[in-house]
């Protein structure tokens, strides 16, 4: 009877290392996709916590300047601010100064429903405060709305003129409208008009 000679069972050294480096190549670009995939999502993520924050901004300038009153306030020096609504005129400056109505009040506590609001640009950050009084009160902390903020300007629209101030009347205080143009890191140039309460 003839005896036939059979290859044990196994893989060689050649075979071990080819599949070794198959499985490598596999494993590296299952790790890149899913690298590139966590960078992705976090990315996205930003970008859709930058859009909320923009939002959320324009809503809060929307409805202050909604509610702007014609109430002059006194600065903590008790010298009074020339106007009601302003923008930044001298560097450090607050880029919008107002006084909004509509301050509720469910504690009833002894304050008036007029609320004084500054809007400043801090390091990069926009920056809203609020004042517990009208008049020679120190603002309270800064509520962050944005940031990456390279600039900003404020420029007021009165009877179809714009400017960085307008003229204040008995009969016409306030302007009928707020442009803010500002510049951000990742966006560019951002331009928001707002009507004022008087138009």
């Amino acid at each position: 009877m003839g005896h036939r000679l059979g290859r044990r069972g196994g893989f060689t050294l050649v075979e071990v290392l080819v599949a070794l480096a198959i499985f490598a190549l596999l494993a590296g670009a299952g790790a890149l996709v899913l690298s590139q995939t966590i960078d992705t999502r976090f990315a996205l993520r930003a970008e859709t916590d930058r859009i909320g924050d923009l939002q959320r901004m324009h809503a809060l300038l929307k409805a202050d300047l909604a509610q702007a009153a014609p109430r002059r306030v006194r600065a903590p020096t008790g010298r009074p601010l020339p106007r009601a609504l302003m923008g930044q005129e001298q560097p450090g400056d607050p880029i919008l100064t107002l006084v909004r109505n509509g301050w509720s009040n469910p504690g009833q506590a002894p304050r008036a429903s007029l609320q004084r609001v500054e809007y400043r640009v801090v390091e990069g950050r926009l920056e809203r405060r609020v004042f517990p009084y009208l008049d020679g009160a120190r603002p309270g902390p800064p509520q962050v709305l944005c940031r990456g903020v390279k600039d900003a300007a404020v420029t007021f629209i009165q009877d179809g003129s714009e400017a960085q101030a307008f003229i204040t009347s008995s009969d016409r205080p306030l302007p009928d409208a707020v442009r803010i143009v500002m510049t951000l890191d990742g966006v560019g140039r951002l331009e928001q008009l707002f009507l004022v309460a008087s138009a």
